[in-house]
C-alpha cells in the first residue's frame, strides 16, 4: 500500500506537453515555456494506474511517507510532519498546520524538497526566507545531515532567526533585493540545492507543492469526503495549488466526483494573484505596501495560484491587517493561537459571506510565536496584588 514513489517526470504548467525527467529538479522554472516576463512552474506526474486504492483507507497520521506512492522519492528522514487536527470553529473547520514539527505548514514542503537535495547528492540546502520556510528548511536539512544557508531580511522576526540558527543553519541578514541574487550564486558556485524561488514570477521548487497535497488527502479522511470550499492564506500559492492538486487526484482516482472551490486569501497590501486573475494574466508582480502579515505579503505571484483558483471556480480575496488581527484574537480565544498571516483563511471566509453546500475548511498555517514583536512586550509587576487584580478582562 505505502510502496515506493510512483512519480514519473516533471511537466510544465505553461504547456503540459513540455515534459522532463524527474531528476534533476528544474528549480528555475520550465526552460521551454518560460519567458523573460513569465516563469512557468513545473509539477510532478505519477503512474496513477498503479496506486493501491487502500492508500485512502488508512487513518490520518504523521509522517508523509504514508502517502509515498503519490509523492516524489522521500530520501530525507521524517520529523513527524502531517496528521494535523481539524478543529470545529463557528460552524466551519480550521485545519491547524501550526501543529507540525516547526509549527508551520512549511514542514510538508521541506520534507519533500530536502529529500530532493539528498537524492541529488547536493552538499547543502539554501533558502531565501524571512520566516517559516527558513526555519523549516533548516530543521529538515539538519535531520538529513546537510548544512543549510538561510538568507533572511534584516526586518524578519529575531525569534524566527534564532529558530533557524538553533538547527545549526548559517543565517545571514541581507537587504531584501540581494537575497535572490545571492541565493543563485550559492547554487551556481557552491552547488547547494535551492528550496525557494529563483525566477521573475514565482516557480519555486517543482517538488514543493507535492508535500502540500497531503493536506487534501487528510481532509478527505477527516471529513469522510472533500469539503465544499477551502480558504487558504496565500503568499506564493504553493500551499493553495498543492491542496488543489491533491483534490484533483482524488477525483482522478475515482474517490470523489466533487472537488472544492479554492479561495486565495492575500494581504490587501499586495495581492499579485488577485491582480493576475482580475486581468487574465498567467502571473503578476505588484507594488507592496506595509503589512505586518509578512508571511503572505509579497510582490511576486506565480501561475500556480491562478490555476487553482480559476480551475476550481474559486475567488481571490484581499484581507487587511485589521481584519487579520480580529480573526487572530477570535481564534486565540478558542485555543488556536495563529500567526497573523495564518488567520487569513478565516478572514477570507468572513469577507465572502457565502453559504456552501458542504463543509468549509479554513487552513491556519503557523503558530503565533512567529509574529513580529512577540516576546518583546513588557508587562507590569503587581507589587501588592489583590483578587480584584485577577478578575478576567472584559
Amino acid at each position: 500500500m505505502n510502496g515506493p514513489s510512483l512519480a514519473l517526470r516533471q511537466r510544465s504548467l505553461g504547456d503540459p506537453s513540455a515534459e522532463f525527467p524527474l531528476f534533476p529538479p528544474l528549480t528555475r522554472g520550465c526552460p521551454r515555456t518560460s519567458t523573460d516576463e513569465i516563469a512557468y512552474p513545473l509539477e510532478i506526474t505519477y503512474d496513477y494506474a498503479r496506486v493501491d486504492p487502500r492508500l485512502f483507507e488508512q487513518e490520518p497520521g504523521t509522517d508523509l511517507a504514508r502517502w509515498s506512492p503519490l509523492l516524489p522519492p522521500l530520501e530525507a528522514p521524517t520529523l513527524g510532519e502531517g496528521g494535523t487536527p481539524l478543529v470545529e470553529f463557528d460552524g466551519i473547520y480550521i485545519k491547524d498546520e501550526s501543529r507540525n514539527p516547526t509549527w508551520s505548514h512549511k514542514d510538508r514542503l521541506n520534507r519533500v524538497t530536502v529529500s530532493a537535495a539528498v537524492a541529488s547528492g547536493a552538499p547543502g540546502v539554501v533558502v531565501a526566507s524571512s520566516g517559516n520556510h527558513g526555519a523549516s528548511a533548516a530543521a529538515y536539512a539538519a535531520r538529513a545531515g546537510l548544512p543549510a544557508i538561510v538568507l533572511t531580511s534584516a526586518d524578519s522576526p529575531p525569534a524566527v532567526q534564532a529558530f533557524a540558527r538553533a538547527y545549526g543553519a548559517k543565517v545571514v541578514s541581507v537587504p531584501a533585493e540581494a537575497r535572490w541574487p545571492l541565493l543563485r550564486e550559492v547554487v551556481d558556485r557552491l552547488g547547494y540545492h535551492p528550496v525557494s524561488n529563483q525566477t521573475v514570477t514565482h516557480t519555486g521548487h517543482p517538488f514543493g507543492p507535492e508535500g502540500y497535497k497531503t493536506i487534501a488527502y487528510e481532509l478527505f479522511l477527516q471529513l469522510g469526503g472533500v469539503p465544499a470550499a477551502v480558504f487558504t492564506p496565500t503568499g506564493y500559492a504553493e500551499l493553495l495549488y498543492g491542496m488543489w492538486k491533491g483534490f484533483v487526484e482524488l477525483r482522478l482516482l475515482g474517490l470523489t466526483e466533487a472537488v472544492p472551490r479554492m479561495f486565495s486569501c492575500e494581504t490587501a497590501a499586495g495581492g499579485p494573484h488577485a491582480r493576475a486573475l482580475a486581468t487574465g494574466a498567467p502571473a503578476a508582480i505588484v507594488e507592496l505596501g506595509p503589512s505586518d502579515a509578512y508571511g503572505i505579503a509579497g510582490q511576486v505571484g506565480g501561475h500556480r495560484g491562478v490555476v487553482a483558483v480559476r480551475d476550481s471556480g474559486g475567488e481571490a480575496l484581499l484581507v487587511t491587517d485589521e481584519e487579520l488581527r480580529a480573526a487572530q484574537r477570535d481564534l486565540a480565544r478558542q485555543g488556536l493561537w495563529q500567526e497573523l498571516s495564518g488567520a487569513a483563511g478565516l478572514v477570507g471566509h468572513r469577507k465572502l459571506r457565502r453559504d456552501f453546500d458542504g463543509p468549509v475548511v479554513c487552513v491556519a498555517t503557523s503558530s503565533g510565536f512567529k509574529d513580529v514583536g512577540v516576546g518583546t512586550e513588557r508587562f507590569p509587576v503587581l507589587e501588592n496584588p489583590t483578587l480584584d487584580d485577577l478578575a478576567p478582562d472584559a
